[in-house]
């Protein structure tokens, strides 16, 4: 399963108001939840119930906020650039600039863990991670994205 085929661009967020990790998830969880019936307040809650549990910051300058909800009929994930960077509990204790957030129907182990790994392995990429930082808008990152995710 891509990136690609999960990404929708009315879910990227080219520039991040908030300065604190519930703010970014409040964020990240109203622009996903137009393609969900689940509102925002749900996407929200079950995202901070999972970071409850141990950040999802995992170090140099990526988060990757995710959880089940029971609403969410297929795997749904979002992107958010915060050009400040963002105190986030990260396992680096440094900023998080880049953000991927990821949904899945409650009872989709499976393809949870195979999105959650294609994110990690494509974060790994600096060149990927670099283009991403410095996107200027929505069109630019999608776009980074779909031609990373393509030579994947």
């Amino acid at each position: 399963m891509r990136i690609s085929q999960l990404l929708d661009k009315g879910s990227i967020i080219a520039n991040l108001k908030a300065s604190d990790k519930k703010g970014v998830i409040d964020e990240l969880a109203g622009v996903v939840s137009t393609t969900t019936k689940a509102s925002t307040k749900e996407i929200a809650t079950v995202l901070m119930e999972r970071e409850q549990l141990g950040s999802t910051g995992i170090g140099g300058g990526i988060a990757i906020p995710h959880g089940k909800l029971d609403l969410v009929r297929s795997i749904i994930v979002g992107f958010g650039l915060s050009r400040e960077g963002v105190e986030y509990e990260s396992l680096d204790d440094k900023p998080v600039h880049i953000f991927f957030l990821l949904l899945t129907p409650e009872n989709s182990t499976g393809g949870h863990l195979k999105v959650l790994a294609q994110i990690s392995k494509l974060l790994k990429m600096d060149q990927f991670k670099k283009k991403l930082a410095t996107a200027k808008s929505v069109d630019d990152i999608y776009d980074i994205i779909m031609e990373q995710d393509e030579d994947f």
